[in-house]
């Protein structure tokens, strides 16, 4: 459920975060003296690396201790989460997952790891709407178009996602779902071939969060005809919601979020949360979270965390079991 927006504008808006940013000063810090690890399990450069990484700089800045991202992917990132499920919890050792965490609960029966007793949330930091992205030879142009085209010829729509269990893949069996339109399932190794095969046209349909699609669909090689929201995304303010279209059901997202160990000190979750959410909220990390990457900013507490990853993997839970979807 990994996504890769451009490295390059990452590094920049990090740049620019560390040498301007007006972020309040440093109040007493809780922790041990002693670098703080945020544990990515993805490799660098994508859409959780690159939230690790906004967190790092401002982390640095506000607390005035160093803050290291370690990255350690493999088995869709159930080997991250595990590192960060059996760390020492002295508050030392976060981490940043994303939706597949919660779909793993279902998708792997038998985890090294209890998401409801091993991790606590931290905060809730932004939420990433798939965009439905169509080939420019398809027979349809819009999710109108699409419905009807697929209602009136079963099983011939396919449609690329990046893995079995992917965020791509668990929202298009919705979109299968809430739409009555049977659909194909075209599983690649990652968003990059999916996309590359949509714009060569030899599938018609994919769904991916919006750094993936917008400059593709601004070069006229691929058509968004819907956001899985119930609201438009900034990046993307000429594409409606499936909301809009009819489909308030029709709502699915990559998200990241930050979690501890459980028995992490009560005031060290708290004061990270309180950090995180001034972090992502700052008018410099919205900003480029909202024009750049397609993020709503968020910033929850830790409470409201646990409560997004609950209802997330209840969801999920429901498309896996009735849609068969197995793990890789």
């Amino acid at each position: 459920m990994q996504s890769h927006p451009s490295r390059r504008a990452f590094l920049h808006a990090g740049s620019a975060l560390a040498a301007g940013a007006a972020l309040p000063a440093r109040a007493q810090s809780p922790w041990p003296a002693r670098p703080l690890r945020i544990v990515v399990p993805y490799t660098a450069g994508g859409f959780t690396d690159q939230m690790a990484r906004l967190l790092q700089v401002g982390l640095q800045q506000r607390l005035g201790q160093p803050v290291i991202v370690d990255n350690k992917p493999g088995a869709n990132s159930i080997i991250g989460v595990d590192a960060v499920a059996k760390a020492v919890p002295d508050g030392t050792t976060f981490g940043v997952f994303i939706a597949a965490y919660a779909a793993n609960t279902t998708l792997y029966p038998k985890l090294p790891y209890d998401p409801k007793k091993d991790l606590t949330g931290v905060s809730l930091m932004g939420v990433s709407p798939l965009v439905a992205a169509v080939s420019m030879n398809a027979p349809f142009k819009t999710l109108a178009e699409l419905v009807a085209y697929g209602r009136a010829h079963p099983g011939r729509i396919s449609y690329a996602s990046s893995g079995s269990g992917s965020a791509a893949h668990l929202t298009s069996e919705l979109m299968r779902m809430v739409t009555g339109v049977e659909m194909v399932h075209v599983p690649y190794k990652g968003a990059s071939p999916a996309l590359a095969d949509l714009m060569g046209g030899q599938v018609p349909l994919f769904l991916d969060p919006p750094p993936n699609l917008i400059q593709p669909a601004k070069a006229g090689k691929i058509r968004l005809i819907g956001v899985a929201s119930d609201r438009r995304v900034p990046a993307l303010p000429e594409v409606p919601s499936f909301g809009e279209l009819g489909y308030p059901a029709l709502v699915g997202s990559t998200w990241a979020a930050m979690l501890a160990p459980a028995g992490t000190p009560p005031e060290i979750v708290q004061r990270m949360s309180e950090e995180v959410a001034r972090i992502v909220r700052s008018p410099e990390v919205s900003r480029r979270l909202e024009q750049t990457m397609g993020t709503f900013p968020e910033g929850s507490t830790p409470q409201e965390c646990n409560a997004f990853i609950a209802a997330e993997t209840a969801k999920w839970a429901k498309v896996i079991q009735s849609a068969g979807v197995v793990a890789e």
